[in-house]
């Protein structure tokens, strides 16, 4: 009776086994398998009765069964070492340094459509973005394609090239952003390299798509251009150890281009009408500096706060010492219930009020080379509040109020003229990948008059896009 019983659980033993050989493999059981085949034998032998006693044919099949049995553990052994080797091979690569390239890449796709109509025909004279509506009628102000991925253990890349149609149909392809981001670097430092929009305020690094509005506000434009600040540099930021969110930020880049207009862009003589000076950069005093502080905290549990402090600094091209100073603040404050649903409903306020000091040095008119324009300090101000009201789940009604003003200087320039601008909006999302706006735009140009403009925005989002800053 016990010698059938050990027969029986060999048998057992060996088709659970042959029947659960991959389970065995995945969970390291090459030592409980050494273990069955040194216990099996000695399990077998400890229950055996006399052979005498038994009939020749159970002897027979309990052999057969302990032959299997231990065949078995030999052969799992060789294949649990084999998977072993290969095992310590990838071990030894990876010692050997990271991978070449990272294991995700997500593209985005977003489209943006304006129509509309101004009782301005030249459109452009008071929708003065690079991504505003161009014309009477419609526009494509902007067209984005995101690649962003990693790409090792240590770099997070990014890239935004943009596609756009000028007022007169003709496309346009620019390299908006294309940066890496550190993602171990110690005490809570990172940094970004590469180029991109510097972090000053709230919307001038934001991609149109992430707008709450049809354009781009007055003070921006005033300050950084019909496309914001962006230049080719980096920046370092560090969380700093509080008990709440706060962190602050440097970015050192170029001073030069199309988008750093209140410094050496080619488009300064709008500013300061004289001729350019053109400056190689032969110091650190040649750079753009952007610093930043921001923070955010919780008054309650249904309302959050935000604020930030902007600086940028560095030369611009009126004269050879010549610089500009721009000093920026920014808030935010948005109260959500506990009981939201999908984010909906909610209130929220924002603003940000900026000043620049320009120092114009004496220069030659560059309109009239006989005339010699006066050195100066060209002061500009302005700033724009913002409230949001999501009424209930996708839609979303919005009012701005806005103005940039300049003190008078030897030149009169278009673009320093003071201006105001009261902008309602109405937005519905159809889903997070699409919604339709509608704003009205009335605008006041001193000297000039007003203008009454409507205004219809359409988005859509293919593939996956980061998420829209808080």
């Amino acid at each position: 009776m016990h010698f059938t019983r050990s027969t029986t659980a060999l048998t057992l033993c060996a088709s659970a086994l042959k029947a659960n050989k991959e389970k065995i493999l995945r969970m390291g059981g090459r030592f409980v398998l050494c273990a069955l085949g040194i216990a099996m034998p000695a399990i077998a032998q400890a229950q055996v009765t006399p052979a005498k006693s038994k009939k020749d044919s159970v002897a027979r099949a309990d052999s057969i069964a302990r032959a299997d049995s231990i065949a078995l553990v030999k052969q799992l052994e060789k294949e649990l070492g084999a998977q072993s080797a290969d095992t310590s091979g990838a071990a030894a690569a990876a010692s050997q340094g990271p991978r070449a390239t990272g294991g995700y890449m997500n593209i985005g796709f977003v489209a943006l459509t304006d129509a509309g109509w101004s009782t301005e025909p030249d459109v452009g004279a008071i929708q003065v973005g690079d991504h505003d509506p161009h014309v009477n009628g419609f526009s494509i102000p902007n067209v984005e394609l995101t690649l962003d991925g990693a790409v090792d253990p240590y770099f997070k890349g990014f890239s935004n090239i943009v596609y756009k149609l000028d007022k007169n149909g003709e496309t346009g392809v620019e390299l908006e952003e294309a940066y890496v981001l550190t993602t171990s670097l110690p005490a809570n430092l990172q940094l970004k390299v590469g180029q991109f929009f510097a972090e000053f305020g709230r919307q001038n690094n934001q991609h149109p798509h992430a707008w709450a509005f049809v354009d781009e506000p007055l003070v921006l434009n005033r300050m950084f251009g019909p496309d914001g600040l962006r230049s080719q540099g980096l920046r370092l930021s560090w969380l700093l150890p509080t008990s709440f969110y706060t962190e602050a930020m440097l970015t050192v880049a170029n001073a030069t281009g199309g988008t750093a207009s209140s410094f050496r862009s080619p488009d300064s003589p709008e500013i300061h009408g004289g001729v350019i000076d053109e400056q190689p950069v032969q110091h650190p005093s040649g750079l753009l500096l952007v610093p930043r502080i921001n923070t955010s905290f919780d008054l309650t549990e249904t309302q959050t706060v935000v604020l930030g402090a902007s600086g940028a600094f560095g030369p611009n091209n009126s004269g050879p010492s010549a610089r500009t100073q721009i000093f920026g603040v920014d808030g935010y404050w948005k109260w959500k219930p506990a009981a939201a649903q999908a984010g909906f409903p909610f209130l929220s306020l924002q603003s940000e009020a900026m000043w620049r000091s320009y120092d114009a040095a004496q220069r030659i008119a560059e309109a009239d080379p006989t005339v010699t324009l006066p050195s100066e300090t060209l002061k500009d101000r302005g700033a724009y509040a913002q409230v949001l009201w999501g009424i209930k789940p996708r839609i979303v009604a919005g009012l701005r109020g806005e103005f940039a003003s300049g003190d008078p200087g030897a030149f009169q320039s278009d673009v320093r003229r003071d201006r105001t601008r009261f902008s309602p909006n109405f937005t519905w999302y159809p889903s997070e990948f699409s919604k339709f706006r509608m704003q009205y735009n009335f605008d006041d140009r001193k000297g000039i008059g007003t203008d009454h403009s409507l205004w219809f925005q359409f988005e859509f989002l293919l593939g996956a896009h980061a998420a829209h800053k808080f």
